[in-house]
Parts: C-alpha cells; sequence; structure tokens
C-alpha cells in the first residue's frame, strides 16, 4: 500500500508541558487508522499539525509524499476535516451550509451534486431545513459532507462521536464503513471510544502523554499467544497460590478486579482448563479476553487509562 500520511519525529511544546512527544506514524492509501488515546494524550495537537493549525516545534510531516510545510496549498487541497463539533451555519439549511462551504472551498458544485451529498449522509429529508433544528448526530453528518464536498483523498475526523447518544453514535459509524468500503476514501480517524473503533479501523496507533505505544493491524496487534485469561473461582487465594506454584506460574499477570489473570496462547486454554479440573479448583468463570479495550489494559499501567476510555 501507498504511504499517503508520514510523520517522522514529530513534536510539539508549549512551555513546560511536552504534547506530543518524538511521533511516528504512517497512514497507507484505503486505511481506515483509528487514532487512539485517553483524553489529553496529543490527538488533537498531532491532528491540528497536519491540518497546519498550529506549527510543530520540530519534526516532519509528509502528505501525499510532500512536505507539509513547504507545499501546504497543494497538499491540503486533498484532504478534508472535521475536528470535533463541525462549525456550521445554524440558520442556514442544510443545503445552503454546503453551497456555501464548496464555494469557500473553491468548488461549485450543481443542484444534484449536493442533493447527493446531502443523500450519502443521510440528510436529503432534511436538505431545506434550517441546521439549529438538527440533533448533534445530523450536525456531524452534515460536517463530514461538508468535508466530503471536494472530494479530498483523505478525511481527519477529530472525536466525530463525542456527545452523540447510541443511534447517533451507529450512524457516524456506518458512514465511516461506507466511505471507506463503497467511495474508497482513507480517513483518520482520533477517538477515545475503543468499541467503536474495533468495528471499524483497519489499522491503530496508541498514544499516551504524546508518545507512541503501539502501532498496526488489530491481528498484529491481537497476538493469539498474548490472550489474556480472565479467572473466577470459589476461592481465589486458593487458586493463585496453585497457579503460582506450577508450571503455569510464569503465565500469571497482576490481578484485577478481584479476578486471577493468566496470559498463554489462545490453543493452551483448553489445556490449562484440565489442568484446573485436575486440581480440583472450583472455576466460576474462565473468559478470554480479546477486545482493543483489554489489549490497551495490558500495555498501560494505571487505572486512570482505563476511566478515560470506558466512562
Amino acid at each position: 500500500m501507498q504511504p499517503v500520511i508520514q510523520v517522522n519525529n514529530l513534536s510539539k511544546q508549549y512551555k513546560n508541558i511536552k504534547a506530543v512527544d518524538a511521533l511516528s506514524f504512517t497512514v497507507n492509501e484505503g486505511d481506515v487508522y483509528g487514532f487512539l488515546g485517553q483524553n489529553g494524550a496529543g490527538k488533537s495537537t498531532t491532528i491540528r499539525m497536519l491540518l497546519t493549525l498550529i506549527q510543530p516545534t520540530a519534526g516532519e510531516i509528509k502528505l501525499f509524499g510532500l512536505n507539509l510545510q513547504k507545499q501546504r496549498k497543494k497538499v491540503l487541497r486533498n484532504i478534508g476535516a472535521i475536528i470535533e463539533k463541525p462549525d456550521v451555519y445554524k440558520y442556514l439549511s442544510a443545503y445552503n451550509n454546503l453551497k456555501l462551504f464548496a464555494r469557500m472551498s473553491g468548488v461549485h458544485p450543481s443542484e444534484k451534486q449536493i442533493m447527493q451529498q446531502l443523500d450519502m449522509v443521510g440528510l436529503i429529508d432534511r436538505a431545506h431545513d434550517k441546521v439549529h433544528t438538527f440533533s448533534q448526530g445530523m450536525k456531524q453528518r452534515l460536517g463530514i459532507a461538508i468535508a466530503l464536498i471536494h472530494d479530498p483523498q483523505i478525511i481527519i475526523l477529530d472525536e466525530p462521536t463525542n456527545g452523540l447518544d447510541p443511534q447517533g453514535i451507529a450512524d457516524i459509524r456506518n458512514l465511516i464503513l461506507h466511505l471507506s468500503r463503497e467511495m474508497k476514501k482513507t480517513l483518520l480517524i482520533s477517538s477515545h471510544l475503543l468499541n467503536e473503533m474495533e468495528q471499524v479501523a483497519t489499522r491503530l496507533l496508541i498514544i499516551d502523554k504524546g508518545k507512541k505505544l503501539v502501532e498496526g493491524t488489530t491481528n498484529e496487534l491481537f497476538d493469539p499467544a498474548q490472550t489474556l485469561i480472565e479467572l473466577e473461582t470459589l476461592n481465589n487465594a486458593e487458586a493463585f497460590a496453585l497457579i503460582g506454584n506450577s508450571l503455569w506460574h510464569d503465565n500469571l499477570q497482576p490481578q484485577r478486579n478481584n479476578k486471577i489473570l493468566v496470559k498463554m496462547h489462545r490453543n493452551t486454554i483448553p489445556d490449562f482448563n484440565v489442568w484446573l479440573v485436575q486440581q480440583n479448583i472450583k472455576v466460576v468463570s474462565l473468559q478470554a479476553r480479546h477486545s482493543l479495550e483489554d489489549y490497551f489494559l495490558q500495555i498501560t499501567s494505571g487505572t486512570q487509562h482505563v476511566a478515560a476510555f470506558t466512562n
């Protein structure tokens, strides 16, 4: 795959705070690239540097192989973006908003093209209604239509589901999948909603305090050899001691939520289960945890990270 975004050793310093710290990553053509981190991890700062809204302290950004600082206008013509809540004119209709922003982008779509754009984001029935009557989810969809009006190759969405109800989140998720699969767009999506990103992302980057923790496809990150087993028994203290004095002692992990955690290859779980029965350990539940949320918990320390992603 051809890289369309290349970030090399990018940093941003604000007085005594390093918001982004020597960050490097690559987004390939056709990716739905999940850019993940808790609030304050440096996601929005990085996106603002990608859009030249703020200048980096150090590092380099290339889009489509071109240096962003040297060829800014040429590069940004091929990018559409929403940063958090879209900034639209509330007392204009959806149609007139789209028409106005199209002209601001230097394009002049026909009425048919504008209506097709609104249809794509599910707003054709509200095309001539004023935006102040829209729900937040509808405003988000209108914002995405505006970001797409000049037919960009890359779409950057910063927390596109912020403040949305479950139906609004589902609408944005389905729209992202449509843009990727049907329209063949490349998307970079910043989010702290792990469950949502797990459903749409083809590749992931997790950052913390401005630094990269991991980057890769879901298959690469969710290594079957690193499957986390969550075990609950009638006597966890006794079970923990037995496991710690057995051949499985190297698999034990720090306990969490009054559960015993054991990491192993997925294929060895049946053998572990047989051993538990042979030791007369009274198992209440044994679950293989292999979600994005579980993976995040494995690579970070401290419950402050968990709260930011699960609340």
